[in-house]
């Protein structure tokens, strides 16, 4: 009784709680949330509302990042000697304070000292001068990065004469990019969220939306009100995705809105093997949508005969999930006209995370969803700035506007920008890394990032 008490309270105790941590800013804090931007989507929002639903626009990233926008700065000589700080979390250092100024550490030194800003642009550029652009690099990341920020550094990369620039949006969905542009052509979402609300199912594989992205939880809420739907397939039972509490919505954020109907719960890596054990299930019963899949794909004879090869007994223990239930998934999925599936880092953060997508892919074509109204494949990003990263030009292998590295294309950017542009493909985030580690870069320009926390190893 008691913990359902709590989690019913909990979205009004953490209002109360961001309420709380930017009482010495409260004015500027509500001139952020009434005039601003979302730190945690990309719906380019105005104030409290954006251009995609109706009513308050608001998530819980946004009231847990407010206080980086309000918080005072920490006092430098706190960085004299960082031995003691080595021992804190990204949350602890966080809560320090703002960055006052420039902070300078050479070789040797304790602890950083701060400078003036025009000792670091010199400091910097000193430096940049004498190093081979080949062993210079930058990287991005896109929390609260905007397109302009992307554009001025992948510009300013191949100005000093290097394509090694690159961003953390490519890092978590590459995956989706090459198996999207291998299947269907485009390497992009093929519907909006907007199409969620009015669809008969909506399948999330390998997401959590609640914690990541809970814009979306908005749209979940109006889509369960049509009657749509929601069927999660994971590793494991995420707690958002059973009951969620949408603040900016009052019956929810009173009461809650439940949002999974159905839990497919399958081993770590076993989504190929749970997918193709529900094709197999939507062939034999004649489940698939014929006349679609004539008109509109190619090679499905070729993928029938795959199938036929794999065993229910194989793809059970595979995927961890008997072929019941994959029968039972499939039953679903052939009762509906119009479904979408959506996916995130649980699909692409794995070797085969390009075979993943494509299964996904195969699974909605197989009954035609793609191309029509409230249906369609969702590869859904976690950041506000995301999107613009590969479409400005801050990764490796393209220059804005999606044109590939080459030698053609580099001469036609350094015609339109008026100095020589590089012409072959330049380091990934990881590659970066092996480079230094390799004693091949002697440079690397973070924006944003801590590379100790997404590349570990």
């Amino acid at each position: 009784m008691k913990s359902r008490l709590l989690h019913r309270l909990n979205p009004f105790l953490d209002i109360a709680k961001t309420g709380w941590e930017n009482r010495d800013q409260l004015g500027y804090a509500w001139r952020i949330l009434n005039k601003g931007v979302c730190d945690g989507c990309a719906l380019g929002t105005n104030g409290m509302r954006d251009w995609t639903m109706d009513g308050i626009h608001l998530c819980w990233i946004r009231l847990n990042l407010l206080r980086l926008n309000t918080m005072p700065a920490f006092d430098t000589t706190i960085l004299r000697d960082i031995s003691a700080l080595r021992q804190q979390s990204e949350k602890e250092l966080r809560k320090l304070g703002r960055i006052p100024a420039p902070l300078l550490r050479l070789a040797g030194q304790p602890g950083f000292t701060p400078v003036k800003w025009e000792k670091a642009y010199e400091l910097m550029a000193d430096n940049i001068r004498q190093i081979d652009p080949e062993r210079l690099a930058f990287y991005l990341v896109s929390r609260g990065t905007v397109n302009e920020t992307y554009y001025v550094a992948q510009k300013v990369a191949r100005f000093l004469g290097t394509n090694h620039i690159d961003n953390s949006a490519r890092v978590c969905h590459a995956p989706s990019t090459t198996a999207l542009k291998q299947t269907i052509g485009y390497a992009a979402t093929t519907c909006s969220y907007k199409d969620m609300i009015g669809s008969d199912l909506i399948v999330f594989f390998g997401s959590n939306p609640a914690n990541n992205q809970p814009v979306v939880m908005k749209y979940l809420h109006y889509a369960k009100k049509k009657g749509t739907k929601i069927i999660c397939v994971n590793t494991f039972k995420e707690p958002g995705m059973q009951k969620y509490f949408v603040p900016s919505a009052i019956d929810s954020a009173l009461f809650g809105t439940e949002i999974a109907d159905d839990y497919f719960v399958i081993k770590p890596g076993g989504d190929i093997a749970f997918i193709n054990g529900v094709l197999k299930h939507l062939i034999e019963n004649d489940w698939v949508s014929h006349r679609f899949i004539e008109e509109n794909t190619g090679s499905w004879d070729a993928l029938v005969r795959l199938l036929k090869n794999q065993t229910f007994e194989e793809l059970e223990m595979l995927s961890g999930v008997s072929t019941y239930e994959m029968l039972r998934f499939a039953r679903k999925y052939a009762a509906v006209s119009s479904s979408i599936f959506v996916w995130s880092m649980g699909i692409t953060m794995h070797k085969h995370g390009v075979e993943n997508v494509k299964s996904i892919v195969n699974l909605a074509l197989s009954r035609g969803m793609v191309g029509k109204p409230k249906s369609g494949l969702m590869a859904i990003r976690g950041h506000s700035g995301v999107q613009g990263g590969a479409e400005v030009g801050a990764v490796p292998n393209q220059f804005p506007g999606g044109f590939s590295v080459n030698p053609e294309e580099a001469r036609r950017f350094a015609t339109f920008w008026g100095f020589k542009v590089p012409e072959k493909r330049g380091y990934f985030a990881a590659e970066m890394l092996d480079a230094a580690h390799d004693g091949k870069l002697d440079f690397l320009y973070c924006i944003g990032s801590n590379l100790f926390g997404i590349l570990p190893d």
